[in-house]
């Protein structure tokens, strides 16, 4: 563990690769799909024979704009496709098809929360269209590389940060905020288990002040948003003791090895490698006009940064709710469509936070299997505030009955139960005398001062009243009648 760590402060890049959802490949109609069996979803085309031509797959544009307007991005009008030499193992044709000098959007911000809570905005360089490599595979095989090229030209969409991350936790919290963004424009599952969401960092430190820039280390193999966290950490904790102890760090690439929990030097990176970029001779030039880019402008959703502000400014529900809602997109287009039938904002938030989120956990499933639809819910809203129900029966008495009959009115289903509640003063006294007459000693206590006894009470007055008793207007008469000595 490094002691000085206080003194220094990491500068931190990510580049993050996300594989589009589109049906088919980036420039071949090859089967876009996970989990095939090996080398199925494949072609002359993404296996590299000579004279085969690629064709855009205008999906992918479509993407990308999409992600650029999403991170306020300028959107290039006129830009080209290059290739980039060198060998790869697994693809075959020995290029691959990206964007060099052109990419599709340039600038553009991603918002996330420091280690305070506090907003932080991080500046993007670029997002480019390129092409995915095929899939070398290292362990069934003892003496040999193993290749699936199902993965070969799958198209990706590759965002490039500025160095504004100083810490694991912003990278965690920024990488958290692609994936939900992506997620939200149906561009990308984010599943980087699969490696639809991959990630590189770049990562170097300097002393606290200084606005140079250290030796920078780029660090690849994280499988999870938390392994990217623990790889910058670790490579943190390196690189500090590398500059108290005056040892070199090598501008170098590192692989993360998630069971010992560090980062292993896998090669140099010393010279730059050339990669002969030069512009891809068969795809044409995409030359774009507001038009286009104005279709795609009106047929984006709600993003979650929009949907939180509108929650905290103009509902006035906490931040905390606001971002557990907007977290997956599902459960915020549950909530956007629960309030269009009650405005009741922070009880709608709350079944959404309690109950329902409670039974997705239970039966590990997403929302879009919940049972029981917004307007059901928002009924029940509706009963609670109109007093005929307890928060606590709706929740442990009415709640579980609509999930079984998800059709049924839930003022229907609170009638069939017999908990409609009772706020009749004079049905309320003969509760509450009854409370009175069982519990002499704590009603001589309450009266002697201890009037926190008044919770017990109103516990006693639900138990007689088998949960039928308003609580509101049981509690004020259950005082009035305890302060009334003559009772």
């Amino acid at each position: 563990m490094v002691t000085n760590r206080d003194k220094y402060e990491a500068v931190i890049g990510l580049e993050v690769h996300a594989q589009m959802l589109t049906q088919s490949k980036a420039y071949s109609d090859d089967i876009n799909e996970y989990g095939a069996l090996p080398n199925t979803n494949v072609s002359a085309i993404s296996i590299g024979h000579p004279g085969t031509l690629p064709v855009m797959n205008k999906k992918t544009l479509e993407f990308a704009i999409k992600l650029g307007l999403a991170c306020n991005a300028t959107i290039a009008k006129n830009h080209y496709f290059a290739r980039k030499n060198y060998f790869y193992p697994d693809l075959p044709k020995g290029y691959q098809i990206t964007q060099d000098n052109t990419p599709i959007c340039t600038g553009g911000t991603i918002y996330i929360r420091d280690i305070n809570g506090h907003e932080k905005k991080i500046g993007l360089t670029r997002i480019h269209m390129e092409e995915d490599a095929g899939k070398s595979i290292h362990d069934v095989d003892v003496n040999d590389t193993l290749v699936d090229l199902n993965r070969a030209g799958v198209p990706l969409l590759e965002v490039v940060s500025e160095p504004d991350l100083r810490n694991a936790q912003e990278a965690y919290n920024y990488l958290t905020e692609i994936r939900k963004l992506v997620r939200y424009l149906d561009i990308c599952d984010g599943n980087m288990e699969e490696g639809s969401l991959r990630c590189d960092a770049n990562i170097s430190v300097r002393l606290k002040g200084t606005s140079e820039f250290g030796t920078k280390v780029e660090v690849k193999n994280m499988n999870s948003i938390r392994n990217v966290q623990r790889a910058i950490e670790f490579e943190i904790d390196r690189q500090i003791h590398c500059v108290e102890n005056n040892e070199p760090i090598l501008q170098e690439t590192r692989s993360f090895d998630a069971l010992k929990g560090l980062t292993i030097s896998m090669r140099s990176k010393e010279a730059a490698n050339d990669y002969r970029y030069f512009p891809e001779p068969d795809l044409q030039p995409i030359i774009l006009d507001d038009e286009q880019i104005d279709v795609i402008q009106n047929e984006m959703p709600e993003l979650p940064r929009n949907l939180f502000l509108k929650y905290t400014e103009k509902f006035g529900l906490s931040e905390y709710d606001s971002l557990n809602i907007t977290e997956n997109k599902g459960v915020a287009l549950y909530f956007e469509n629960l309030i269009q039938y009650t405005k009741n904002y922070k009880m709608a938030a709350n079944w959404i936070m309690g109950e329902i989120k409670s039974y997705l956990n239970e039966w590990g499933v997403e929302i879009s299997s919940f049972p029981i639809e917004p307007k059901q819910i928002a009924k029940l809203i509706h009963i609670i505030e109109e007093g005929k129900i307890s928060n606590s029966v709706a929740a442990q008495k009415v709640f579980p009955e609509l999930l079984k009959n998800p059709d049924e009115e839930p003022l229907t289903i609170s009638e069939r139960l017999n908990v409609i509640q009772d706020s009749d003063e004079n049905s309320m006294i003969v509760y509450i005398q009854k409370v009175l007459l069982d519990n002499p000693a704590e009603v001589n206590r309450y009266r002697n001062g201890e009037k926190q006894l008044i919770g017990f009470f109103m516990g006693q007055l639900m138990k007689v009243s088998q949960g039928k008793a308003d609580p509101k207007s049981g509690n004020a008469l259950l005082k009035k009648l305890l302060d009334n000595e003559n009772n």
